[in-house]
């Protein structure tokens, strides 16, 4: 009996990234569009270091650094995604299912806006909406300097995946000391963005980070 063999050369499929490189530069502009044309010919150091009673178009500048965060932090975390829930793959958009990006994105946007939201609602329910303004200026400077963070994160884990694994450690630990910093940033941030009350700090802290940043994980992960 005889066996014939077929030497058939296996050709490898590159993963195609470009759509992450559009993302960036997307980013990329809309921050330069907001120091130069929002911000008024700011440099980022100007940026971070300006003062409240000289800033101008805020809202507008926290909308494109939390339109950037959200793209950004959701383009880093996709990457390692295990599988998209089947209650997101039913659902289809002109017969297109979500990917892991679009799962994330949609997940995170979700998130990052009822969070917002309900952190409006603090500040009114407390009574120091006043200091509203101040905390959306405060805090969008931390998002902006996490986002750069982002930016380099997502070139690191998309087009040099050699050691991606010896990395993830890494990735994981230095996302928790972020988060963990953010808590005192908020809390004994010279600005005094968060209600006057410990009593009332700390419950914006436990409700409105920590368990919303647990709830994102279960969803994204479980």
């Amino acid at each position: 009996m005889l066996t014939f063999a077929k030497n058939l050369d296996l050709i490898r499929i590159a993963q195609q990234n470009d759509w992450v490189v559009f993302i960036i530069i997307g980013c990329l502009f809309l921050y330069v569009f907001m120091l130069f044309s929002l911000q008024r010919d700011s440099s980022v150091r100007g940026f971070l270091t300006q003062k409240f009673s000289d800033s101008s178009n805020n809202f507008l500048s926290w909308t494109i650094i939390s339109a950037v965060f959200c793209l950004v932090f959701a383009t880093f975390v996709s990457h390692y995604i295990p599988v998209v829930p089947k209650i997101a793959r039913d659902f289809t958009f002109f017969g297109y299912e979500l990917n892991k990006f679009g799962f994330t994105i949609t997940v995170v946007a979700a998130f990052y806006f009822i969070k917002n939201l309900l952190s409006y609602l603090f500040f009114a329910g407390t009574g120091t909406l006043r200091k509203w303004d101040l905390f959306c200026f405060t805090v969008s400077k931390f998002y902006f300097c996490i986002s750069i963070i982002m930016i380099v994160l997502c070139v690191m884990s998309y087009y040099f995946p050699d050691a991606e694994l010896q990395r993830l450690p890494f990735y994981f630990v230095g996302l928790l000391l972020m988060f963990v910093f953010k808590q005192f940033y908020y809390l004994f941030h010279q600005n005094d963005i968060l209600p006057q009350k410990w009593y009332y700090k700390f419950l914006y802290i436990c409700t409105l980070q920590i368990v919303p940043f647990l709830v994102l994980w279960k969803v994204l992960f479980f």
